[in-house]
């Protein structure tokens, strides 16, 4: 009997981790043991989400599954935010049924280059809710594929591979820590064709296979950030953020969103004051991640803000300070005690020019007589 072409993917997929292991996770620059432990663990949870996602991924008979949670973290996720993902193909036709929930903001992007479990592309198309017909409850139905629409519907081209849907929230607390958030969603492919057939040594292998290059993608085939095409909204500079821009067609950012980043960098007996002003815009917060674009523990600390949990200043304004223990000041984010992270921000269908947040290192002493 000849080996088995299932055994033979899945001795590939443990050769995959153990060089994303040895070639992937590794210490970078001003990296503790801590920061290159937490590479292991989002090593781990791209698995996860390699083998509850796109294992079994089929366009023909597709299904929405959560793309990040609590215990499922990577690529930069967010507190106030549910998404799901679901593959299709090109030549075939969907219909889309659920309810906003709640949520301030709701769009389905089409990630290109994205089957078979490889990371997407890029982004070539959004269908937000403005373009969609939504009832006095919520309900929406929605088309994917087939004969062009002008609302209700989101084309799938030649490279379509997967889509992944957003549902932002504006709650004082953590909407993608609930228990019960419950977002009501569902897909079915118009003309389904006939059952599968049964598992067995060609399909456990193709699935493997879907497995192996999520996780080849994300981790050792994922491109390098380039130093000589700098992204706009990204800043290498600890403490200064750049003015918030919109990316474009990058792969996984949303078209609708003004983004700006920058590491943070406190000593053990400093915080960081950021002031500005949130702007006119459906949805706006900011997160920490750490060194591998995880968020920080939203389940049990502060981590994040947004509009509705953010107190203003009597001109409109905001103060938030950034620090390693509780400054007893209304807008404190939990660094966790890291002395180095990143700072995201999110703005979505901002209105007129975003103030870019203004930074200043002070001493953790000092902050009691600064805001007395």
């Amino acid at each position: 009997m000849s080996e088995l072409e299932s055994r033979k993917k899945f001795n590939e997929l443990l050769s995959t981790l153990q060089q994303a292991a040895d070639e992937w996770v590794v210490p970078g620059v001003a990296m503790s043991d801590d920061d290159v432990a937490e590479g292991f663990r989002i090593l781990t949870h791209i698995l996860q989400s390699a083998l509850y996602s796109h294992q079994e991924f089929d366009p023909d008979r597709p299904v929405f599954n959560r793309i990040v949670s609590p215990t499922r973290s990577f690529t930069g996720d967010n507190s106030d935010a549910l998404y799901f993902e679901t593959p299709v193909a090109p030549g075939r036709e969907y219909i889309v049924r659920g309810n906003l929930a709640g949520a301030v903001y709701t769009s389905f992007t089409m990630e290109a280059g994205a089957a078979d479990g490889s990371y997407s592309s890029h982004t070539s198309g959004v269908l937000r809710d403005d373009d969609m017909d939504v009832d006095a409850e919520g309900n929406y139905e929605i088309r994917l594929g087939g004969a062009p629409a002008e609302r209700n519907w989101l084309g799938i081209p030649d490279d379509g591979g997967r889509i992944t849907t957003r549902h932002y929230f504006e709650f004082p607390w953590a909407a993608s820590a609930s228990q019960t958030m419950h977002v009501p969603i569902s897909i079915e492919v118009l003309d389904p064709p006939p059952a599968p057939p049964r598992w067995n040594d060609e399909r456990v292998a193709a699935g493997i296979q879907r497995v192996i290059n999520h996780v080849a993608t994300k981790t050792i085939n994922s491109p390098a950030p380039s130093e000589d095409t700098p992204i706009a909204f990204v800043s290498r500079v600890p403490n200064v953020f750049p003015q918030p821009v919109v990316p474009g067609d990058m792969a996984f950012a949303a078209f609708d969103a003004a983004y700006s980043m920058a590491p943070y960098l406190i000593g053990p007996d400093e915080a960081l004051i950021i002031t500005g002003r949130w702007p006119e815009c459906r949805f706006g917060n900011v997160c920490l991640w750490n060194r591998w674009s995880q968020m920080y523990d939203y389940v049990n600390r502060q981590v994040s803000r947004n509009r509705a949990n953010t107190t203003l200043n009597a001109d409109g304004t905001f103060t938030m300070v950034l620090a390693h223990e509780d400054p007893g000041h209304p807008n404190w984010i939990d660094t966790e005690g890291r002395p180095l992270g990143t700072v995201f921000w999110r703005f979505f269908l901002p209105e007129g020019e975003i103030e870019t947040p203004q930074v200043e290192v002070v001493k953790f002493a000092d902050l009691a007589a600064r805001f007395a």
